[in-house]
């Protein structure tokens, strides 16, 4: 699908029904548990030597804080014993690594949107393993990354309020990215927009629910954020599907009308 379809899907689009949306969420979510929570764990795997680079460097700081704990008269001195250069360095590498990290999250997530795809439609569509679309789109993943890091970077800085407004076409940046590979950056986060701006108030209302949902987790026990939080993801993937659609879908559809 090119550009120009895409934003004519999107403008003959109907409106998403927001209790069917989350009614096939949690049918979806019962379905595909255990694969949904395969991708999280992965996702968190990648995450254990970003986060051990990050704080290696600090551990002294906190070793001297724990031992010291008890003295009234201690002043902490944060980074004391680094040069300017080892953390204008460490500053480089932490934010470098973590544009290479969403990369990867991205692509996980991707994959499993593909996942989803096939099970709801009934699909054998090759899906590629989990790094498939790091592979061959980390150029445009990391544009994309910047891209919406600048969005929301000027939004949170509109006084914060315009945050709530493009937090929507901001989340559904990724679907239309991985089932559009072959779109620009440029066209992917116009399309985004278009399709936000047009349902906003139900998307909204969808994303801040599975939000909730996915947080369910973390409440009742903070290890149970990983049993939860692919939610979302779920709830973003039919917000796609109810409005722009699959042309798989629309050949299915033609093929009962035929039957029928």
């Amino acid at each position: 699908m090119n550009s120009n379809q895409l934003f004519e899907k999107i403008e003959n689009s109907k409106k998403p029904d927001f209790g069917d949306v989350l009614s096939k969420s949690f049918e979806m979510y019962k379905k595909t548990f255990s694969i949904g929570l395969v991708h999280v764990l992965i996702s968190l795997a990648l995450a254990i030597p970003f986060i051990l680079i990050i704080y290696i460097p600090l551990l002294p700081f906190y070793i001297d804080m724990i031992q010291n704990s008890g003295d009234p008269y201690y002043q902490p001195e944060f980074l004391e014993g680094f040069s300017v250069i080892m953390i204008i360095v460490w500053i480089l590498l932490v934010f470098v690594l973590s544009f290479v990290l969403q990369v990867f999250n991205i692509s996980i997530y991707g994959h499993f949107l593909k996942v989803l795809k096939n099970e709801d439609l009934g699909l054998t569509e090759e899906t590629g393993g989990y790094f498939t679309i790091a592979k061959n789109h980390f150029g445009k993943i990391i544009l994309i990354s910047l891209a919406n890091m600048g969005i929301a970077l000027v939004a949170a800085l509109a006084c914060y309020f315009p945050v709530f407004y493009v937090m929507v076409p901001l989340q559904l940046v990724i679907p239309i990215f991985i089932f559009n590979q072959e779109m620009s950056v440029g066209d992917i986060i116009k399309a985004a927009f278009k399709l936000g701006n047009k349902y906003w108030l139900v998307f909204f209302g969808l994303i801040l629910v599975s939000s909730i949902f996915s947080a369910l987790g973390l409440i009742v026990c903070y290890i149970g954020i990983i049993a939860t939080m692919f939610f979302s993801y779920i709830v973003i993937y039919y917000m796609y599907k109810d409005t722009v659609g699959f042309d798989e879908e629309e050949s299915q559809e033609e093929d009962t009308l035929l039957v029928n």
